[in-house]
């Protein structure tokens, strides 16, 4: 049954998105499809966990960009499903193969084609292993936290034939060590996994999940399903979190696969809709996205759902994942088959402009690399997309 068609009237976090001056600085523009941003009215706060809206700083000035596509490299083809990247401290990209249940380094140097190697070692061996790759989960998200010892560990997000969950071992150059389980019981479903690693600017794990098609798991405060979650690195719920000893951050989502921080505080995070709206949110720890008795911006001012600071037609958008640089918000379509660019305003965001539409098809993924280009996954080989020569591809993409 899908989910009730709503015409938008757009509320935001309060004190986080209030609009001024919205103006659209891209390439693309609305008439790329169908888009919209949240206008300033603020929403009220519902019964439950204290929600704290993190304030914009002078660091949220955007840089001034006009936000066009520049040079665009093939650094690797004929990657299979990609889905998770993220980068070491020496330059080299780590990316996870979902069906395949392996990871791939990519390592950039000069103009020609990038290196790509496999990931090897007995760590390497139990991901393999314990990835069950069906419907859309299998090896998912990755993330990278440098260790004292001038080693890294690496955590991955695993669906297995129990479960999703995440897993860490010590990268030493391509060879991974042995695995521990950081955290485990993340339902799993054919669709709607979530999936997305990130350490955030406070140094803990945030673990993005799904519904698993089972809407009710997203405001279920005991169900880890349809949630953002906050753990240390060994898996247990992060200190400040809003309910002391629950690894939950946020609830009242259907699927997100994308989230990422801005210097002045806000994350933000893509969630897929159902039918109607794709969203862009700001997450706020305790806040309540409304999934699955909203989706877009519906609703009414009371009841304590946080709405989105952009919204897509599903059919423009479906964003996985996303990119935060110091100008904008870059979203991963699939569906939509484009980058959708958001610019960053002091404490709000501006109007979407599209790019790359429908030149490399679906896109399953977007990360800032280390030289402030972004490194773009396309997701053709997904099974749902059309699949060119060469897929699927890792791209560098300048923007300017």
């Amino acid at each position: 049954m899908r989910a009730p068609s709503r015409r938008l009237t757009v509320r935001a976090a309060a004190g986080l998105v209030a609009l001024a001056g919205v103006t659209a600085c891209t390439a693309g523009s609305p008439s790329d499809g169908a888009s919209s941003v949240a206008a300033s009215t603020p929403v009220a706060t519902a019964a439950g966990p204290t929600v704290v809206p993190v304030p914009a700083t002078s660091s949220s000035s955007p840089v001034a960009v006009r936000g066009e596509i520049g040079d665009v490299r093939e650094l690797a083809t004929g990657l299979d499903v990609p889905w998770g990247l993220a980068f070491l401290p020496d330059g080299r990209a780590l990316v996870t193969q979902r069906g395949k249940g392996s990871i791939v380094a990519v390592e950039a140097r000069g103009a020609g084609p990038a290196t790509v190697s496999e990931i090897s070692g007995p760590g390497a061996a139990t991901i393999r292993t314990a990835t069950a790759a069906r419907g859309e989960g299998g090896l998912l998200g990755i993330a990278v936290r440098p260790d004292a010892d001038g080693t890294e560990r690496v955590f991955v997000y695993v669906t297995t034939d129990r479960d999703n969950e995440v897993l860490s071992a010590r990268l030493d150059g391509a060879m991974l060590g042995e695995t521990t389980v950081v955290l485990a019981g993340i339902p799993k479903g054919s669709n709607h996994d979530g999936g997305r690693l990130a350490f955030g600017p406070d140094g803990y794990l945030y673990v993005t999940t799904g519904d698993t098609g089972d809407r009710a798991l997203a405001q279920a405060p005991a169900s880890l399903g349809g949630k953002i979650l906050r753990v240390t690195a060994d898996g247990a719920p992060a200190p400040g979190n809003p309910t002391a000893g629950s690894p939950v951050w946020s609830l009242g989502h259907r699927n997100v696969q994308g989230i990422g921080w801005a210097a002045d505080g806000r994350m933000f995070a893509s969630e897929f809709g159902q039918d109607t709206w794709d969203e862009l949110n700001v997450i706020v720890p305790g806040g309540n996205y409304g999934w699955p008795l909203v989706e877009g911006d519906a609703g009414t001012a009371g009841d304590g759902f946080i709405r989105p600071v952009a919204t897509w037609a599903t059919d423009d958008a479906s964003p996985s994942g996303l990119a935060v640089t110091t100008e904008g918000v870059y979203l991963a379509a699939l569906r939509g088959e484009r980058l959708w660019r958001v610019p960053l305003l002091p404490g709000a965001v501006g109007t979407p402009g599209a790019l790359l539409v429908g030149t490399y098809g679906r896109l399953r993924n977007v990360a800032v690399a280390p030289d402030g280009s972004l490194w773009v996954l396309t997701g053709n080989t997904d099974g749902r997309g059309n699949v060119r020569a060469g897929d699927d591809r890792l791209l560098r993409v300048a923007i300017v």
